[in-house]
């Protein structure tokens, strides 16, 4: 009788202390559905490895335990899509937010968040408005496009001797932010041509045509992959012969399988707006493999970013004691996290400090490094 007391009072216990687990909620936002789904998904899953290895660790916050769960949303790329999902994660009362991927629906969705006073951090949007809104609660952990299209733009007249260029973007935030900025940073080369597409465009033909009447040297494209694979693929069926440069949205592994072999062997120059350095390599490396144990594919761009996202937003809960956004957030504006992408800090615009780049091509259908510039 005794031991069945004994039994009972130490389920009740167990019980007890369960009960006493605080909830943790963070939102993720990413297109997991439409032409960019496998980059939505991609950073969804990032956004899992870190929740799960939170869990795994047994956080405390404020001396007690907690569980992170993710509450998941998809934006579908679409502006307003990403304003109506942002409301929800506010009605849901998240307690911080990663995403979104795209300037395009990532900038609007962040006066929702400003409102509500919930932080987001952004994994992949590149805008600099974003960061120049004066808003407390934004925050991102990759260069902007300031630095990723204005490096582009001198690689290409410095490195890859471009002397007359063709430009087209696709009239997203993204797309026609680092295109500017890649003009900004092509001094000394001849702008051609400027044309521009949309982000669900198979059709171009008619820009094309344009431009191969000005027989450029390279062509620069402003957009994501789902969009600039097709476009190589009919450059290359068109006979224009110039390199093809992008940024951080047509840098990915599925690039190759969108262009066919219109991605051959060094036609292809682009940077991920991100980076590590040689002697952090290894822990992107360890990353990379965990990823592909998990999940059976490969790292399609930013999961590091994301999983990096979710534990800086952890890291700055576990320094205020709190959970609580406006307990936390000023905690945020200083934290330091040594992530796998690197170290984490943010500057007063809540840009990242020291933001690298990676420079990648493409060589036997496989995205090949080049180099890490800062």
């Amino acid at each position: 009788m005794q031991t069945k007391f004994i039994a009972v009072a130490i389920a009740l216990a167990f019980a007890g202390s369960a009960g006493a687990q605080e909830i943790v909620k963070i939102g993720h936002v990413g297109p997991v559905s439409g032409p960019q789904s496998h980059l939505g998904k991609d950073n969804e899953n990032g956004a899992n490895m870190a929740v799960n290895d939170l869990n795994a660790k047994g956080i405390k916050i404020g001396g007690k335990p907690v569980k992170f769960v993710l509450v998941l949303e998809d934006d579908g790329a679409d502006p307003k899509q990403g304003t109506t999902v942002a409301q929800k994660l506010v009605d849901a009362k998240v307690n911080g937010v990663v995403g979104h991927l795209n300037s395009g629906t990532t900038v609007p969705a962040s006066r929702i968040y400003y409102n509500a006073g919930i932080p987001q951090v952004s994994p992949a949007s590149t805008n600099p408005v974003y960061t120049k809104q004066k808003f407390n609660t934004t925050f991102r952990v990759v260069a902007n496009d300031s630095k990723l299209g204005g490096t582009l733009g001198k690689y290409a007249v410095e490195k890859l001797g471009a002397k007359k260029i063709a430009v087209i973007d696709d009239r997203t935030a993204y797309g026609m932010g680092v295109a500017t900025e890649f003009i900004k940073g092509a001094k000394g080369a001849q702008i051609v041509d400027k044309q521009f597409t949309n982000d669900k465009a198979t059709d171009f033909n008619a820009i094309l045509t344009s431009i191969k009447a000005k027989n450029p040297d390279l062509v620069f494209f402003g957009g994501m992959d789902a969009v600039g694979g097709p476009l190589l693929r009919q450059m290359k069926a068109l006979g224009i012969k110039a390199k093809f440069m992008g940024g951080d949205g047509v840098c990915t592994d599925a690039l190759p399988r969108l262009a066919g072999t219109a991605a051959a062997d060094g036609v292809v120059t682009c940077a991920e707006a991100g980076g590590v350095p040689p002697e952090l390599q290894k822990n992107m490396d360890e990353f990379r493999a965990r990823y592909k144990k998990a999940y059976n594919q490969e790292v399609q761009l930013y999961a590091p970013y994301v999983y990096d996202s979710v534990m800086t937003l952890a890291q700055a809960m576990q320094d205020a004691g709190s959970s609580d956004p406006k307990q936390y957030l000023p905690f945020l504006k200083k934290v330091k996290y040594q992530g796998v992408t690197g170290l984490i800090t943010f500057d007063q615009y809540g840009d990242i400090n020291d933001g690298a780049l990676t420079l990648f091509t493409y060589t036997g259908g496989k995205k090949t490094k080049m180099e890490v510039v800062k």
